[in-house]
């Protein structure tokens, strides 16, 4: 191997490791390997920042722009709000969600899919009353394979196409995708619907019926004893004796943060604070008695003078989204009452329990917080925080609000589909139309777009250029084809499949995408086949993250409101895998012949 060979595999393994490890953010990772690149001279410096100008980064900023504008538009609401009155069970419930989650990321961002339909799901399982972890992963696994269904349905696709485009001199059309996708999609579905919901443990915390949202058993809260409290002089074991469902008791501040453990024999004084684990209803029942939620304090109108009447305020549950700017803060360094006027009164966490107090736990992407504010405006400021809410509202529809987006988005995707013109072109127009017709504001659209995601692109597409003109992908590739010469290309072709799904299970999908095109390109030229099926097996693996949490956003986004725990994933998500990875290595083949 040559020095420039060893410098692109050794970086490359590096920034594998890195982005296993989880502990830098993924765009920040990328653009060290860019500099890196750079620095060590596999990638030149007047090729540095190609990337941002990149087709599939312009494509995937303006379908994240129209997903913001279709989802505004209300018309997802009304959908739902049809689904909800005729779906009364709950297989029929799953099936219609199900289905609409993946029809919707086949043309949105399957993120916003998911985030429009996961309150939708949890007001169904309060309805009928069956536990929302029932029904949240199979919709967040759904959502995930609309996306294989077309060009813009996943950033991977995008990434395939214009790399196809690049080595051929001619890109996957829109729907080319589909010949695999749709059927693969629909299997899928329906193992979701069917079968795979009776996988999950029985163990798993999520939504059931009751008057909250959704319950859930692991909220972090702070109760302090007021003056003249019934319950000063008892202590915590009388207390618990008390109540019909005590929740878990993990100490006592006293004075200067002074933490009393020894709570069986410890008895309450006035000013006390309780840090206690549990449901809403063990909460509710404990302030009942007499105690006060800590953060439940007067919230001062815009003036700083008059506190807010208590029968304007709402309590709201929301979870923390993936790149939240929440994320790694504190609420003491976020200061949410002064800043927004919002009292955070719990935070819930799946896997690991919180262990801190609650002003200094730090937020993590799936939290679900406890929020209480003011009526008419808390929606509005759970979403400015980075957070979904997580009860259905509906929207009231505006035919010409709804009307825009959809034309529009519908003439992009005819413009794209006759080639009248490419589909970076077609989607950005289609934006700009939006915002000189008002259907989006500017600052809406920066505010749609996920710069997390776009800067790993376009930081990672010249980086993994490098593993094509350094020839290191050969190099890979030749590795691989050495092993398995004699092999049958199917066989090839399913190894392509689930090394490609183990990568993207473990680090970003667009990552993946970006590392394996190479390498597959490659791997066809060794064994003399051509290299179509093998990029559309890394378009499907790329895309196909269903074994843990953090291989897509989607996943960790259900894991709080589910109640789900790290290896609940690949109880259903493996038979999943499995079933795409028999049908690929048959279906990629028909449908992109090797030869």
């Amino acid at each position: 191997m040559t020095v420039d060979q060893i410098s692109t595999l050794s970086l490359l393994a590096v920034v594998v490791v890195l982005f296993i490890w989880g502990r830098w953010r993924v765009d920040a990772v990328a653009m060290l390997a860019l500099m890196a690149s750079v620095f060590v001279g596999i990638v030149a410096p007047e090729d540095a920042f190609k990337g941002f100008g990149h087709p599939a980064v312009i494509t995937v900023a303006a379908v994240l722009a129209l997903s913001s504008a279709l989802a505004r538009s209300g018309v997802v609401d009304l959908i739902a709000a049809w689904i909800e009155r005729f779906a009364s069970t709950r297989l029929t419930q799953m099936a219609a969600l199900s289905t609409l989650g993946g029809a919707m990321s086949g043309f949105m961002n399957n993120v916003g899919a998911l985030a429009l339909l996961m309150p939708v799901a949890l007001s169904m399982a309060k309805r009928t009353g069956y536990s929302a972890s029932l029904i949240l992963m199979p919709l967040s696994f759904a959502t995930i394979l609309g996306g294989l269904v077309t060009l813009i349905g996943t950033p991977p696709n995008v990434l395939i196409a214009q790399y196809h485009q690049r080595i051929t001199g001619h890109g996957f059309e829109l729907f080319d995708f589909a010949w695999t996708g749709v059927p693969m999609a629909v299997v899928g579905i329906l193992f979701l619907t069917l079968v795979g919901w009776r996988l999950l443990p029985s163990s798993s915390k999520g939504g059931a019926a009751g008057d909250a949202p959704f319950d859930i058993d692991s909220y972090l809260t702070e109760l302090v004893v007021p003056k003249e409290a019934k319950v000063v002089g008892k202590t915590i074991d009388e207390i618990a004796e008390e109540m019909e469902t005590p929740p878990q008791f993990d100490g006592i501040v006293r004075g200067r943060n002074r933490v009393i453990r020894r709570l069986h024999i410890a008895k309450l004084e006035v000013g006390d604070v309780l840090l206690v684990h549990g449901d809403t209803e063990a909460i509710e029942e404990l302030v009942s008695k007499g105690f006060k939620m800590v953060a439940a304090k007067d919230l001062k109108t815009e003036d700083g003078e008059s506190p807010i009447d208590t029968d304007a305020l709402a309590i709201v549950e929301a979870v923390v989204a993936p790149r939240s700017w929440l994320e790694g803060r504190t609420p003491a360094l976020v200061t949410l009452r002064a800043r927004y006027g919002i009292n955070l009164l719990a935070i819930a966490r799946s896997g690991a329990p919180i262990r801190s107090r609650l002003r200094d736990a730090r937020f993590q992407a799936g939290d679900v917080l406890l929020l209480q504010g003011p009526r008419d405006q808390i929606n509005d400021t759970v979403r400015a925080l980075g957070c979904l809410p997580l009860a259905y509202r509906n929207l009231s529809l505006e035919p010409r609000r709804a009307l825009v987006p959809i034309l529009l988005f519908a003439a992009a995707i005819v413009a794209t589909v006759t080639n009248v013109i490419p589909a970076a072109v077609a989607l950005t127009a289609a934006v700009v139309a939006l915002v000189f017709l008002r259907g989006l504001t500017m600052r809406e659209v920066y505010e749609a777009i996920d710069w997390q995601v776009i800067v790993l692109l376009a930081a990672m597409i010249p980086v993994g250029g490098a593993l094509e003109t350094t020839g290191a992908a050969n190099v890979l590739a030749g590795a691989i084809a050495a092993v398995a010469w004699s092999a049958d290309p199917h066989l090839i072709l399913g190894v392509v499949l689930i090394l490609t799904m183990t990568l993207s299970d473990i680090m970003n999908n667009a990552a993946t995408a970006v590392v394996m095109a190479p390498v597959s390109v490659g791997l066809a030229e060794a064994i003399g086949v051509n290299p179509d099926p093998m990029l559309m097996a890394v378009a499907v693996g790329a895309s196909s993250a269903f074994l843990t949490p953090i291989g897509h956003q989607n996943n960790l986004l259900v894991m709080g409101p589910g109640g789900y725990r790290f290896g609940d994933y690949w109880r259903m998500g493996l038979p999943l895998e499995i079933i795409l990875v028999a049908m690929g290595v048959w279906l990629i083949p028909w449908v992109w012949p090797f030869t």
